[in-house]
């Protein structure tokens, strides 16, 4: 049985939470340290050594993202100066990448984490600046929603495997299509066809909900209610 102290306070974690971005500053700086960047993203470990891996660079953003997320935490401007000289200088080939449903892990952790830093004026950051990842998130998210598959009355965001392949972690990536869409950004098609960032997400949504999670209804020998 659990038992619920209801006693507790944010301010009890406090010391963990110190704990945990004294030992987050030490990982970001080996990484920084050790990696070599034309060996590709970190994305595993071989006894205990971060590998890359053939298929995607789908952390790539994590890698820069965790530094912009230390300096939110902690106001070290060592990992700010870190996060956003990479993501300016090495981040640019993702905001464009047509094969991957990747863009809300490598471009909404990096470009979207410093437009929000501006935004809260978090950091300091002139005009041109903030139009900088502003337009970044836009690109992202109408080259991420341009990744289709159609369906019946809608359709969905396809995976690197495929455009078959519907994948449940999509929906984090959705996070692209809403930022460009509250950015004002649409898909321009062929023709001049302007399509809604917010009806595919929409739409990519819906796909999830009814082809990639169980609710316990029967439909096969897998399905177990909040499987997906």
């Amino acid at each position: 049985m659990i038992h619920v102290d209801r006693q507790r306070s944010p301010r009890d974690l406090v010391g963990k939470i110190d704990r945990l971005f004294a030992l987050s500053a030490g990982k970001i700086r080996s990484i920084e340290r050790t990696w070599r960047p034309d060996a590709g993203a970190p994305v595993f470990t071989v006894q205990g050594r971060y590998q890359a891996r053939g298929w995607t660079e789908w952390t790539q953003g994590f890698q820069f993202g965790s530094a912009l997320l230390q300096f939110d935490a902690t106001g070290d401007a060592e990992f700010l100066d870190l996060g956003r000289s990479h993501t300016v200088h090495r981040m640019a080939p993702y905001l464009t990448h047509m094969g991957v449903h990747d863009h809300g892990f490598n471009n909404v952790c990096t470009y979207g984490t410093l437009w929000r830093l501006a935004r809260e004026k978090r950091i300091m950051a002139g005009e041109w600046e903030r139009e900088l990842y502003a337009l970044a998130l836009k690109v992202s998210g109408a080259v991420q929603a341009r990744r289709w598959t159609r369906l019946p009355g809608g359709g969905f965001i396809y995976s690197f495997n495929g455009a078959h392949s519907l994948f449940v972690d999509t929906i984090r990536s959705l996070r692209a299509l809403a930022l460009g869409h509250v950015l004002g950004q649409p898909l321009m098609e062929e023709q001049d066809e302007k399509i809604s960032l917010l009806d595919r997400l929409v739409q990519h949504a819906r796909a999830t909900a009814q082809w990639s999670v169980y609710y316990g209804r029967g439909r096969d020998r897998f399905d177990v209610r909040g499987r997906v």
